[in-house]
């Protein structure tokens, strides 16, 4: 089987890209870049891990509209990356709108020029950040639209494997599958040390805390590490 591999250089899409590697014959990895504040960074994770697997056929694309769209504190100057708050029941102003949507049209398109029969995405439902685009209704009715939207002999699944675990089940399992993590780059704020306060590294701070092991990467600041 071939897939593709959405792999933005997150610690959730690099354990993704494990699974899929173990479970699959081929694999192709897509990365999306859209005016991020980390851009350069999550690009140079993207292929290291990449390098880390050997795959050769490997896709970056840009879709900067969504920068210039704006309404996210990642892609808005107007706005800033606040202060992790995991406590919090309201979507964060880390979300991009409909950014998944976006990447998920552009996987399924590539899937189906190389006749790849699955698309691997690490959506994270349980334990982040609330987006609605993470959620597992999404990809369901994401799959839907492939179906209708492909050739009738095209068939591309959606696959999600660590939608439904928590970040420490996600070091778990990255530990498990000898995944690279140490390549891997979460932060929203940093290019250099990852901050250690903003949502994506507290959420990841907290699942090495709580799997018991040490993230592998530098951080600014991880002296308030949530534990709850």
């Amino acid at each position: 089987m071939t897939a593709i591999v959405l792999v933005s250089g997150g610690m959730d899409s690099c354990v993704t890209a494990a699974i899929a590697r173990k479970e699959c014959d081929e694999v192709a990895f897509l990365h999306i870049s859209y005016g991020q504040l980390t851009e350069e960074r999550e690009r140079k994770a993207f292929n290291d891990i990449a390098d880390h697997y050997r795959v050769k056929d490997r896709l970056d694309v840009s879709i900067e509209h969504l920068a210039k769209i704006g309404g996210s504190s990642l892609t808005d100057e107007t706005l800033s990356v606040g202060e992790a708050d995991l406590q919090s029941t309201t979507i964060p102003n880390t979300y991009v709108p409909f950014r998944n949507g976006n990447m998920l049209a552009i996987a399924a398109s590539w899937a189906e020029v190389l006749g790849a029969n699955a698309v691997y995405v690490g959506a994270v439902a349980e334990d982040s950040s609330g987006y609605p685009d993470c959620r597992p209704e999404f990809y369901e009715a994401f799959q839907a639209a492939i179906d209708a939207g492909t050739k009738p002999e095209t068939r591309i699944e959606i696959r999600t494997p660590i939608i439904h675990l928590s970040k420490a089940e996600i070091v778990k399992k990255g530990i498990e599958l000898a995944a690279p993590l140490e390549l891997s780059w979460s932060c929203y704020r940093s290019r250099d040390r990852a901050c250690g306060t903003c949502d994506s590294c507290a959420l990841r701070l907290r699942g090495f805390h709580l799997a018991g092991v040490s993230d592998p990467i530098p951080y600014a600041d991880q002296a308030h590490t949530p534990t709850d």
